[in-house]
């Protein structure tokens, strides 16, 4: 009787491998695990206000080749260490891309570019890949899309973000108030912060709902929520909210939630109209602020990668540009590092006196 009214429109439902199981294949080291609870707890200390230093995420758009993200892991290790005074420098890692309509979902929905979809094989890189980034010593960022996924490799993330069209999700919600890492919440992509204070209020919270556990068993999942949850102010509307008096409006805002003043400005997105030329001058403008006497600015996101700007995924994947991301144009590696070493030498003299409350 069930035939006529289930899966009308499933053509197969493929097993996956559980997460103990990818775990087993690609299992944790010692580096990569300390390399993620320091990267989690130093976050916590700027968050709290103990560490006066702003973080950065910086890194791809989104992964697609693992040998070039590699290449770009290492150099933003080494620079990362040379700016550690003033900055602390988390890796951008993102392998799901969430799609207005139809495009590349990223690397582990489709690892091979092709519409072959090998997604237990692309969990399993996505793994490796993150387990050697933090085996260089540098903690990881990514988008939290799929509600399954952290369950493969969310012990790998040392900060994720919430993005703006799924702030307002009661999935993510309750998904973000058990995820080990701190949460960044962005604005809506109309520019308006009410699904990301409520998104951090609702995550703050204990929440049940359903999901797997390590073994793929459905499972009540139980969390004790996450009070780590902050806004990512990432533009929207027609219009960026980086400048003083968005800043301004949101610290209010918070206020008003009575939540902690933690705010983190993205350079990218609609802050930069998504031309990454303008990236740069919303670093500076932010990091400004700062030495001007802001107090709630926490952190920075920044889209880049070896090469400036992107293309399109060809026919012939031999044809790829090596280093260039396949989806939001970024800066390049000479851009990056220029404007990391101006940011530090912006707040360098200014961190240590910088009383913050959070």
């Amino acid at each position: 009787m069930t035939t006529a009214t289930d899966n009308l429109n499933v053509i197969a439902q493929d097993p996956m491998p559980t997460p103990e199981e990818i775990k087993a294949k690609v299992p944790m080291t010692p580096g990569a695990a300390e390399a993620v609870v320091q990267g989690r707890r130093t976050l916590e200390a700027i968050l709290d206000g103990r560490d006066p230093r702003v973080f950065v995420v910086v890194g791809p758009c989104s992964i697609h080749d693992a040998v070039a993200g590699l290449d770009y892991a290492r150099r933003l290790k080494d620079l990362a260490v040379e700016l550690e005074d003033s900055l602390y420098i988390v890796m951008r890692v993102y392998f799901e891309k969430p799609r207005t309509s139809t495009g590349w979902k990223g690397y582990i929905n489709d690892p091979y570019m092709d519409d072959s979809f090998r997604i237990t094989e692309g969990m399993e890189k996505a793994r490796a890949f993150l387990m050697a980034v933090n085996e260089l010593g540098l903690p990881a960022a990514t988008e939290a899309l799929d509600p399954i996924a952290p369950q493969y490799y969310g012990d790998l993330i040392a900060w994720t973000a919430i993005g703006a069209r799924t702030a307002e999700s009661q999935t993510h919600r309750e998904m973000a108030s058990g995820l080990s890492s701190p949460v960044g919440f962005k604005n809506s992509t109309d520019g308006g912060l009410d699904a990301a204070i409520n998104g951090i209020i609702s995550a703050a919270n204990p929440h049940s709902f359903l999901g797997i556990n390590g073994h793929g068993v459905t499972s009540v999942i139980r969390t004790r929520g996450n009070r780590y949850g902050h806004v990512v102010l990432r533009g929207g509307g027609g219009r960026p909210n980086y400048d003083t008096v968005s800043v301004s409006l949101a610290e209010k805002a918070l206020a008003k939630a009575k939540l902690p003043a933690n705010i983190v400005v993205d350079c990218s997105h609609a802050n930069s109209w998504k031309n990454p030329d303008y990236q740069p001058l919303v670093m500076r403008d932010a990091t400004h602020q700062i030495r001007e006497g802001n107090r709630s600015i926490v952190g920075l996101m920044v889209e880049s990668f070896i090469e400036s700007g992107n293309q399109a995924i060809p026919t012939d994947l031999t044809q790829l540009k090596y280093g260039c991301s396949v989806t939001d144009a970024c800066v390049g590696w000479d851009t990056t590092a220029k404007m990391l070493h101006d940011a530090r030498q912006v707040l360098r003299e200014v961190l240590p006196t910088r009383s913050r409350s959070a």
